[in-house]
């Protein structure tokens, strides 16, 4: 199984269909169509299904394009890295990161990173814990940012310098919105939006046994997609401040949980791992930065 008939693959998945994923590639159509059923007998499987103008994954070939975009991005990745093992003007860091207002630290250091090493590049991928943990032990990305202590017999890690303070948002026109801080008591009775690994591990260490009284009537991994589907009436949602915009015209607001709830939040890498010079570099700086 070659890279480059996966990159075809994954093409030909993207675009629909055949011709137009020659026109992309640069290849002619016959010879697409003959690596693809290539790979096919290859793997034993079909890979898609065909009609006169589109084609659409199987179930095998959806399994194989998650593979595959996998496979390709750790290719990828690896072909950059050994580019710039003499290029310490720059290169390329790949970074996982939960939602906080305390990604400005990270932000500051690249900043001011960038300055030395003007080719320096960033990728940034958002998601919860699980997300970004599971990308880092695969090696698709040099560090994490999470939010729950980590593993110590798995990364390394810096505790960043604040904490991020838990509470709910609602409608500004909403009764409770009177309140100054919302307790658990305020919380029976409404509809709830958390993400799922706030509710399982900060809520229900706010709470307690008490956490099954609450009724979660849905999750998410983003702060923001959950603010639009407060303002548009589906519920309350639970989250860190400083996540959204509560300001004038925004139709929300926040109010702090009673008694206060906090989470810290980490800088994670995987124990004994070798990294890119400009990896490293970042590192360092990180380091002086929050040590």
């Amino acid at each position: 199984m070659e890279i480059r008939v996966l990159r075809y693959f994954l093409e030909i998945a993207r675009a629909g269909n055949m011709t137009r994923a020659a026109e992309t590639l640069h290849v002619s159509q016959p010879t697409l169509s003959k690596q693809i059923k290539d790979l096919e007998q290859e793997l034993g499987k079909k890979l898609f299904r065909r009609s006169s103008s589109a084609m659409t994954l199987t179930d095998e070939g959806m399994l194989l394009r998650k593979r595959a975009e996998d496979i390709v991005a750790m290719v990828d990745k690896t072909s950059d890295e050994f580019k710039s093992m003499n290029d310490i003007t720059g290169g390329e860091v790949h970074i996982g990161c939960a939602e906080s207002h305390q990604v400005k630290y990270l932000a500051q250091t690249i900043k001011e990173f960038k300055v030395k090493y003007p080719m320096f590049r960033f990728h940034l991928t958002s998601g919860n814990t699980e997300q970004v943990t599971e990308r880092l032990d695969r090696g698709l990305i040099d560090f994490a940012v999470i939010v729950e202590p980590p593993n110590l017999s798995k990364y390394n890690y810096l505790e960043l310098p604040e904490a991020d303070v838990w509470g709910l948002v609602m409608k500004k026109e909403d009764p409770l919105a009177q309140n100054e801080t919302i307790c658990f008591e305020d919380l029976i009775g409404l509809e709830l939006i958390c993400s799922a690994q706030g509710m399982k591990f900060d809520i229900s260490r706010w709470c307690g046994e008490k956490a099954d009284m609450l009724d979660l009537s849905g999750t998410i991994n983003l702060a923001y997609n959950g603010s639009v589907f407060v303002r548009e009436g589906l519920g309350y949602m639970l989250t860190f401040d400083r996540l959204i915009n509560t300001g004038p015209g925004s139709g929300l607001c926040f109010r702090p949980l009673e008694p206060l709830l906090e989470t810290k939040m980490y800088v994670i890498w995987k124990k004994y791992q070798v990294f890119t010079p400009i990896a490293q570099l970042l590192l360092d700086e990180l380091k002086e930065r929050l040590s």
